[in-house]
């Protein structure tokens, strides 16, 4: 996390990540920093204990056509879903995208990001799909 924030109960799902402080639009707030944040292979993923993999799968994302999955190294993980999320990437980002706040973000307030912005195993983690379902299942 490229700000402060805290983990606390969510009025959305289980735990959530709240902003300690003000964040005015435009400011960075989440960057992958390799080392700290990990990168999983599905082959990797799929040889974890089947308590371990259902671990991996509710707090990594899935990166979009190769599959693997992502582990923040912060509290990153306890961002939930929302379709109107207050951070996210700026369209044209480059990579390591860094997801910046999208307009002010009161200090309190949760962050929420749109998973089907960036997570391949959105469907997944919205119970859109049976929870045996393989990493990345698209519906309809």
């Amino acid at each position: 996390m490229l700000v402060k924030t805290r983990v606390a109960p969510s009025g959305i799902h289980g735990n959530g990540l709240f902003a300690a402080e003000p964040i005015p639009a435009g400011t960075p707030i989440w960057r992958f920093a390799a080392g700290f944040d990990q990168e999983f292979t599905p082959a990797f993923w799929s040889g974890l204990p089947e308590l371990a993999r259902t671990h991996a799968r509710g707090y990594c994302f899935v990166i979009p056509g190769s599959l693997h999955l992502v582990k923040s190294g912060d509290h990153a993980c306890f961002m939930n879903h929302s379709p109107d999320p207050n951070p996210g990437a700026l369209p044209g980002a480059a990579e390591p995208v860094t997801t910046v706040a999208l307009r002010d973000i009161a200090g309190g307030e949760e962050l929420t990001c749109d998973y089907r912005a960036f997570d391949a195993d959105v469907a997944w983690k919205l119970g859109l799909v049976h929870a045996d379902a393989p990493l990345g299942t698209r519906v309809g």
